[in-house]
């Protein structure tokens, strides 16, 4: 037997008639979580942006952002603003890992983690050489 699911009204806009829909836990689009957090972190002066398509590498994440800042306040700061815009924008964070010390916060939004970290540490890592798969290096992978 299925379970029950709640059911909510809302009014449309016009409040002429309500509607009945259920309510179940909404995962908001990739797509519109990418423009929040590329706008944050533009926002607040983010260096060397990269986008990474993880799907089929691992299981964790569908993307990675990976970001610098110049300073360990600024890579705490964007990483603050990250979490704050996507909250806003209805995406709760799962986790942030690395505030205290401000070389490298990993922020996890479910389909999406965000890496905010210093150059140095960055290059240190170098998590986009290990991450960075183009399609012709996974059909070469395959």
């Amino acid at each position: 037997m299925p379970a029950k699911q709640k059911i909510s009204t809302r009014k449309i806009r016009d409040g002429r008639k309500a509607v009945a829909t259920p309510k179940t836990a909404r995962t908001p689009k990739a797509a519109s979580l990418k423009t929040v957090i590329l706008d944050a972190l533009d926002g607040m002066k983010a260096l060397e942006v990269k986008f990474l398509d993880v799907r089929g590498l691992t299981d964790i994440a569908d993307c990675m952002v990976i970001a610098s800042g110049t300073s360990d306040r600024h890579v705490r700061s964007v990483a603050q603003r990250v979490v704050e815009k996507a909250k806003e924008s209805g995406f709760r964070p799962h986790g942030v890992e690395g505030q205290q010390d401000g070389d490298w916060v990993l922020i996890d939004l479910n389909e999406m983690i965000v890496h905010v970290m210093l150059p140095r540490v960055r290059e240190f890592y170098g998590l986009e050489k290990l991450w960075d798969m183009t399609a012709a290096k996974r059909a070469a992978r395959a």
